[in-house]
């Protein structure tokens, strides 16, 4: 048993004494001194459980690095005692694989992907030869480096204020205050004031109805290239696929085809305010809806505001000075929103004549975000081995279950027709 686990196991033991102890109202002298005693055990027990850990910790690392360490020659005398009657055996009646065979079996299928029972070439006494020139020059064996995953966006949605929830099952929804109640006096000593005004409640709510699908297919030879380390780096690709595809439509979903409805998309449906400015992006578009804001009581100031906007129209703003000065007008942008988002993928690239793009600000207020991105559960990831078998190759198929809704509409504003 490691030392470790021994000296835990005492310390358990002495709480538990010490548990019995404690709860006692008078303690005899006998008692008082076990307590003691007990207490100064167990503060030397923890410095010796520290040193064990150390220990221990190096004496794995040694062993492991033996193990991953196993020379090619000690690889060699197992294929030597590799049996091929017993893969004959297995393969025609189930019989067990056993012994150095079972070893260097399992050995191969952790460096690579095998449907049947691998077998090395050195146990069928193939011929082995270092440094063979072909007729194109010489041989140069290659190594395959860890794969480069793909560069996808980083989460817009969630910079832009949007909630991510996820729902075990069922649909949720969320009860907003529609009526507009207001105060009023007594026009004199006996009138009455106003109202009474009805208070009334809308509801925004998601539900399970869009399913976000990614499917792979995975040759035989990219297996062999890259072996365990390809599925996982799929699988990391297909992530970045979905939170790509997730923030595309939190903001651009058309609401048709399988689609949920994004917020600039469906800005008419959620009654979020949509400006059509017409003109070049300057600050001052931007400063009109942040008063906007202000006005509507969801905001403080611009510093309250998060502001999403495509890369041209940083170019373009940053392209136009103000008249004798070093200054452009995206600085003054920068001075009052300091950190606006920038994002190719959440918003549609520039169209018409002349180019023009849209931008979304939101807003959180009182606790409250802008809008929401539900999602159902997990990543349901389907491994079909059988589609592809012909070829050994792998399909994997990854499934989401999303919707998006907006929440207060006052929380957010579409501007439309900036021109870069």
């Amino acid at each position: 048993m490691l030392t470790s686990v021994k000296i835990q196991r005492r310390q358990s033991e002495i709480r538990q004494a010490l548990a019995g102890l404690v709860g006692k109202s008078d303690l005899t002298e006998d008692e008082t001194r076990s307590m003691e005693t007990m207490d100064a055990e167990y503060r030397s027990n923890e410095t010796r459980f520290r040193a064990a850990l150390v220990v221990e910790d190096t004496e794995r690392r040694e062993a492991g690095a033996e193990l991953e360490t196993r020379s090619d020659r000690e690889y060699a005398v197992l294929v030597d005692k590799f049996e091929l009657r017993q893969v004959a055996l297995h393969l025609d009646t189930g019989d067990a694989i056993n012994g150095a065979t079972a070893e260097v079996i399992s050995e191969l299928r952790s460096k690579g992907g095998y449907r049947g029972v691998p077998v090395p070439l050195e146990a069928l006494q193939l011929e082995r030869r270092a440094g063979e020139t072909v007729a194109s020059g010489l041989y140069s064996p290659k190594a395959t480096a860890p794969i480069i995953d793909r560069l996808f966006p980083a989460s817009v949605a969630a910079q832009m204020g949007v909630s991510m929830i996820n729902i075990a099952q069922g649909s949720q929804e969320w009860p907003l205050t529609a009526s507009s109640v207001a105060a009023g006096w007594a026009a004199s000593e006996t009138g009455a004031v106003a109202g009474p005004t009805v208070y009334s409640t809308a509801e925004r709510s998601v539900a399970p109805n869009s399913t976000l699908g990614i499917q792979m297919k995975i040759t035989r030879k990219s297996l062999k290239q890259s072996g365990d380390a390809l599925e996982q780096a799929v699988r990391r690709d297909m992530s970045g696929c979905t939170q790509q595809a997730l923030d595309k439509a939190v903001f651009l979903g058309a609401g048709s085809g399988g689609e949920p409805l994004g917020l600039i998309a469906g800005a008419a449906t959620y009654g979020i305010a949509s400006t059509a400015v017409n003109a070049a992006a300057s600050w001052a578009a931007f400063r009109a809806a942040v008063v906007a804001f202000m006005v509507a009581n969801a905001a403080n100031g611009p510093g309250d505001v998060k502001l999403l906007i495509r890369p041209e129209v940083y170019d373009a703003m940053d392209d136009v000075l103000i008249t004798s000065t070093a200054f452009s007008d995206w600085d003054r942008l920068l001075r009052h929103i300091p950190s606006p988002i920038m994002s190719s993928n959440a918003l549609a690239a520039p169209a018409g004549s002349p180019l023009a793009t849209k931008a979304l600000l939101t807003t959180s207020t009182g606790g409250v975000p802008p809008a929401v991105l539900a999602t159902w559960g997990a990543v349901d990831v389907i491994r079909d081995v059988y589609s592809d078998a012909a070829s050994g190759g792998l399909r994997l198929t990854g499934l989401l279950t999303a919707d998006v809704s907006a929440l207060r509409a006052v929380q957010l504003a579409v501007l439309t027709g900036l021109q870069v």
